[in-house]
C-alpha cells in the first residue's frame, strides 16, 4: 500500500508574513500584476510570489527593490504606515523595528519612528565579520546617506568608489547609485545611517501623508 504523500509544512515567520501582506496590498492598490511588478522591480515573479505569501524572507537588497517599485520605503513595508503623526515620539529599545538576514547575520535596526511621509530615517547596522549587505539599488534622486562608524571598520562601496571608515569616521554621499556595505575584517562592525530623502519619498500611494 502506497504511503500518503508527506504534507509540506511551511514554518511561517510573523515578520515575513506581515511584510508579504503589505507588499501584496500595495501592489494591488497600484494595479500591478505579479508580472508587471516583476518587470518594475527587477525581482523574479517566483520570488515575489513567495515573499507575498510569507514563505520567503528577502535580502535587504531585494526588499529595497520591492519598496522602490512600490514608491515607498523599506521601513514603511516593515512597519505600520497608519501611525498617526505626533510632534513627540519615543522609540524604546525593545520596540525597535529589526530586520535580520538569516543567511549572513546582518541586522538593520530602525531607530526613528515609523510615520508616513517622514523624509529622514535613523538606522543602526550590525555587520558580522567577512560579510556584506549585498548590493542595494539606487534611491530616488536627491536622497543621501550619512554614515558614522562606531565599532570596527566598514567599507562603503559604489561602482566607482571604495571608502573605508574606521571607528569615529563619517561619510556623506548621494545614493542615486547602486551601493553596498562590507565588513572585510574579523571583527563585528557597527555603523549608524541617517537617510535623508526628498519629502515626497515614502508617501502612500493614495496620496495621504
Amino acid at each position: 500500500m502506497a504511503k500518503p504523500a508527506a504534507r509540506k509544512v511551511i514554518d511561517e515567520d510573523p515578520v515575513s508574513r506581515d511584510f508579504g501582506d503589505r507588499v501584496r496590498i500595495l501592489r494591488e492598490q497600484a494595479g500591478l500584476t505579479l508580472e508587471g511588478f516583476s518587470k518594475l522591480s527587477g525581482v523574479s515573479r517566483a520570488m515575489l510570489s513567495k515573499v507575498e505569501r510569507g514563505e520567503k524572507s528577502p535580502t535587504i537588497g531585494l526588499a529595497r527593490r520591492i519598496a522602490l517599485a512600490l514608491n515607498t520605503s523599506f521601513s514603511m513595508l516593515l512597519g505600520d504606515d497608519d501611525t498617526p503623526r505626533r510632534a513627540f515620539a519615543v522609540v524604546r529599545k525593545d520596540q525597535r523595528q529589526v530586520f535580520r538576514d538569516a543567511k549572513t547575520g546582518f541586522e538593520r535596526m530602525l531607530l526613528s519612528p515609523v510615520m508616513a511621509g517622514m523624509a529622514v530615517e535613523v538606522v543602526l547596522h550590525h555587520l558580522p565579520p567577512k560579510t556584506s549587505t549585498g548590493k542595494l539599488p539606487a534611491y530616488p534622486s536627491g536622497t543621501s546617506k550619512h554614515v558614522l562608524a562606531t565599532h570596527g571598520s566598514v567599507t562603503v562601496r559604489t561602482k566607482d568608489t571604495d571608502t573605508v571608515l574606521n571607528e569615529g569616521d563619517s561619510l556623506y554621499f548621494e545614493v542615486d547609485v547602486e551601493h553596498w556595505f562590507e565588513n572585510r575584517t574579523a571583527r563585528r562592525c557597527e555603523y549608524y545611517l541617517v537617510i535623508a530623502a526628498p519629502p515626497a519619498y515614502g508617501r502612500r500611494s493614495d496620496g495621504k501623508s
